[in-house]
């Protein structure tokens, strides 16, 4: 399994982006998805995932509300919908894939290359 993500940029304050984490191969529909998001210095932190069956999400308390995750399994695509960004939301943002939604990096066996998201104030 590949994946890419893209869709970063830079965004002021209170705007909205769009992540996309696209994915190769027949099995994408039986992975749950994981977004998660890093600062020079600091661990990777879990941003909210999507499962692989039921499309339950759940998200990091930081994001609840503002950040909204969906998948479309004829696309082989996840996609993480960013709305009233912060400054504090700048970060590279990562995709994985896993077994079941779960906010340890340890949890997921696939990762795609980051995006950069900067959110100016």
């Amino acid at each position: 399994v590949q994946l890419q993500a893209s869709g970063g940029g830079l965004v002021q304050a209170g705007g909205s982006l769009r992540l996309s984490c696209a994915a190769s191969g027949r099995t994408f529909k039986t992975y749950a998805v994981g977004w998660f998001r890093q600062t020079p210095g600091k661990e990777r932190e879990f941003v909210g995932g999507i499962s692989r069956s039921t499309d339950s999400t759940r998200y990091a308390d930081s994001v609840e509300g503002r950040f909204a995750i969906s998948r479309d399994n004829a696309k082989n695509t996840v996609y993480l919908q960013m709305n009233s960004l912060k400054p504090e939301d700048t970060a590279v943002y990562y995709c994985a894939f896993g077994i079941v939604v779960t906010s340890t990096v340890g949890g997921y066996g696939y990762w795609g290359q980051g995006t950069q998201v900067t959110v100016s104030s």
